[in-house]
């Protein structure tokens, strides 16, 4: 009886520890997606850029933090209104335990556009 016991706690134990890990790396990579997302805002406030910019430099700072880790889901926009650039992020972050649902969350942050003097 002693083994079954030993073994369903070892089991347990190691959901456990998947679980805590799979929600530190959840926290790490919001934390680089709001990174992420200022990056870009800042980047399409500049006087000679665009939205585009904005998306190009918040995709660069992803994939340079993040990666493309299979099933996790990114969708960044920009853009400019009144004067001010937008960023947006969707995300998608898959448990790695069969039946935990996924995180879903979005971010956004804004930065007045710069104007020539």
């Amino acid at each position: 009886m002693t083994t079954i016991q030993y073994v369903a706690a070892i089991g347990l134990s190691l959901v456990v520890f998947v679980t805590m890990a799979n929600f530190v790396v959840d926290l790490y990579a919001r934390g680089v997606v709001r990174s992420a997302i200022d990056e870009g805002a800042r980047a399409g406030a500049a006087i000679d850029s665009s939205a585009a910019d904005c998306e190009r430099r918040a995709g660069d700072v992803l994939a340079g933090l993040l990666g493309r880790a299979p099933g996790r889901s990114v969708d960044v926009s920009c853009r400019e209104v009144d004067g001010a650039v937008h960023a947006d992020a969707g995300v998608v972050l898959p448990g790695w335990i069969p039946g935990v649902p996924a995180w879903s969350f979005t971010v956004d942050a804004s930065v007045v556009k710069e104007m020539a003097p």
